[in-house]
């Protein structure tokens, strides 16, 4: 399991996903998804999330 989430933190980085500020939950989500992926990003899975954040009512 471990090995598992190695090989997918290194495809996260593999795609600068941890370069520069983590500014919104699209990003955060994508570099979590791509790590629980593991070793499926190399066999074609690229996941991406796009996710909207609740903004305060005026």
């Amino acid at each position: 399991m471990i090995l598992w989430l190695i090989v997918g933190a290194f495809a996260a980085g593999q795609r600068d996903y941890y370069s520069g500020p983590v500014d919104n939950c699209n990003k955060l989500a994508t570099i979590a998804v791509t790590i629980v992926a593991g070793p499926l990003n190399y066999v074609g899975m690229n996941p991406k999330i796009a996710c909207e954040t609740p903004q305060p009512s005026k």
